[in-house]
């Protein structure tokens, strides 16, 4: 057995933690139980003593037998431990072939335990104390048998037995007589002896050897290194000794399961080149401009997966043209797989679809009075730096861009990838029209310093009633949106102009019902009342700012 090594580990650790060796000197016992007990709950040691020069108890820690893993008895000032060979050994300060620490068997009043025993050192070298780090008998013949799965029994030198996994039945293990006690003690070191038991009407063989643990010495004589017996039982089977028709019977048996292995063998090689052979006269096909194949996808193994991978990647290749032909750059990676997947499922279709959504319209002021000066190649920098600027913050709030006409953008937002609440898609909107003049201003910036003239935009937002599909003809289709809606935001944007030659932003009154509660992360300029081209109402308009303790 290991479980002296195991011990070691956990008494080393505790002996050199910071603090320990002043704590004993100082009989600290909270101290040491703070120092202490996580080492206990994280190695799981049932026992832990702690003794001063006396081998009196400063702090003694130990697990309830039924308690949950960190539940600890704790005691002081018990006296016990001086009588315990192995502890005697510590406090006398013994060295044997240069080791201090010792192990033995303890039946204590709270139950059997091996101890591992050495001494506690001061930062000169001094020994303060001692440690003993135990595990009881009952735990440890339980842990053997989950190692092993043979029942584990143990018996003193006088045969009788005093922890047995056998007791989980009802049953102790039966006891062991002096001569066979003799027997095993004096073959040790050449052979182990065994005994048949009956236990729970099972028939068990058990091998009995000594019980060790390291030897030291006691005055001039070397203490006997044995605390006892263990017993290894294992039930008997007709494996133990087969006869001549178990011996047939395992050889039909292995017959048989090699003509089985050889079956399913040629059966799963079947399985696996037939639809492997589909795939590659699939993917022929598709050389050659087919994309209507199809392969089988049954059951669900790597084969099946690979087929209905093939699918999936046939069915993107149809899809692919209209896809980037329908949005282009104009969103990120990330929504144009969820459009696609709309697509794919039928959430999103190319007929026009009723819904609400917010609109953004935006227009550089007084651009085509610039353009008059400058080269058409100037020009069209311009803008394609313009519109750098501004795409990426409209497609990180969700929008998507509709078309760009000159130096005006249209986008919307609520639709696609999928659909939003108005109120959403209108909070988005407002969100990414403080963006754009924020990006608006750096641009202008960078501008002045190249000595280019500022641009002045306005942006316009609405929200309403849509109507979104493909647009064009059988060959050639743009997913837009048009409505009343579409036609406000345009004339809403144009009241910017009224707004002198700065950056601004309007919305309309009906973003601002469908902001809600979310009205209040902004703050709204009233501009009043406006008759709007193209409707009879007037339009209640107000200019947006980002909310004053973000400005």
């Amino acid at each position: 057995m290991n479980e002296e090594d195991q011990l070691l580990e956990t008494l080393r650790l505790v002996a050199n933690i910071q603090g320990v060796p002043e704590a004993v000197v100082e009989k600290d016992a909270e101290r040491l139980r703070e120092l202490i007990l996580p080492v206990a709950i994280n190695y799981e040691n049932e026992a832990v003593e702690i003794l001063d020069n006396q081998g009196t108890s400063v702090i003694s820690l130990r697990h309830l037998i039924s308690g949950k893993i960190e539940d600890y008895n704790i005691t002081r000032g018990e006296i016990i431990f001086s009588q315990w060979d192995f502890v005697q050994a510590v406090l006398e300060q013994r060295v044997d072939h240069g080791r201090d620490k010792y192990a033995g068997l303890a039946q204590a009043p709270w139950g059997d335990y091996i101890y591992v025993s050495g001494p506690i050192l001061d930062n000169d070298g001094n020994r303060v104390g001692v440690i003993l780090v135990g595990k009881s008998l009952r735990t440890m013949v339980r842990q053997i048998r989950q190692d092993t799965l043979a029942h584990i029994s143990l018996y003193d030198l006088n045969g009788q037995p005093i922890a047995s996994t056998f007791s989980a039945f009802g049953e102790d293990s039966l006891p062991l007589n002096e001569e066979f006690v003799a027997g095993v003690l004096e073959n040790q070191d050449v052979s182990s002896l065994t005994r048949a038991q009956d236990i729970a009407s099972i028939n068990y063989t058990e091998i009995i050897g000594p019980w060790e643990v390291r030897e030291f010495l006691v005055g001039s004589s070397r203490n006997n290194n044995d605390l006892g017996l263990i017993g290894t039982s294992l039930a008997e089977t007709f494996l133990a000794r087969p006869g001549q028709i178990t011996r047939l019977q395992i050889f039909v048996l292995t017959i048989v399961a090699f003509i089985l292995v050889i079956s399913l063998g040629v059966y799963l090689a079947n399985r696996i080149t037939y639809p492997l052979l589909q795939v590659v006269d699939a993917s022929a096909e598709v050389a050659r401009g087919n994309l209507e194949v199809q392969v089988e996808a049954d059951g669900d193994d790597e084969v099946a997966v690979l087929a209905h991978s093939f699918n999936q990647m046939i069915s993107g290749l149809r899809e692919g043209s209209i896809y980037r032909d329908l949005f282009g750059r104009t969103v990120s990676p990330e929504v144009r797989e969820q459009l696609r997947q709309g697509f794919a499922s039928g959430e999103l279709r190319m007929e026009g679809q009723e819904t609400v959504a917010t609109v953004l319209m935006s227009d550089i002021r007084g651009f085509t009075t610039l353009s008059e000066t400058e080269s058409p190649e100037t020009i069209m920098n311009w803008l394609n730096e313009y519109f750098s600027e501004l795409v990426p913050v409209i497609t990180s709030y969700g929008g998507i861009i509709s078309k760009f006409e000159g130096d005006a953008l249209l986008a919307f937002f609520g639709i696609l990838p999928r659909p939003v609440p108005a109120q959403e898609s209108a909070y988005r909107t407002c969100q990414a029209a403080l963006s754009m003049l924020d990006a608006i201003d750096r641009l202008n910036t960078r501008r002045e310093m190249r000595g280019d003239p500022p641009f002045a935009a306005g942006i316009g937002v609405n929200t309403g009633p849509v109507t979104a599909g493909g647009l064009g003809s059988a060959d050639r289709m743009h997913y837009t949106i048009i409505g009343d809606t579409v036609n406000a935001t345009v004339r809403l944007e144009g009241l910017t102009r009224q707004l002198g030659e700065e950056n601004s932003a309007v919305i309309s009154q009906h973003t601002l019902f469908a902001l809600r509660d979310k009205r209040h992360e902004f703050e709204l300029e009233s501009m009043g009342a406006h008759n709007v081209k193209g409707k009879v109402e007037q339009l209640l308009v107000y200019r947006l700012h980002p909310a004053k303790e973000t400005v």
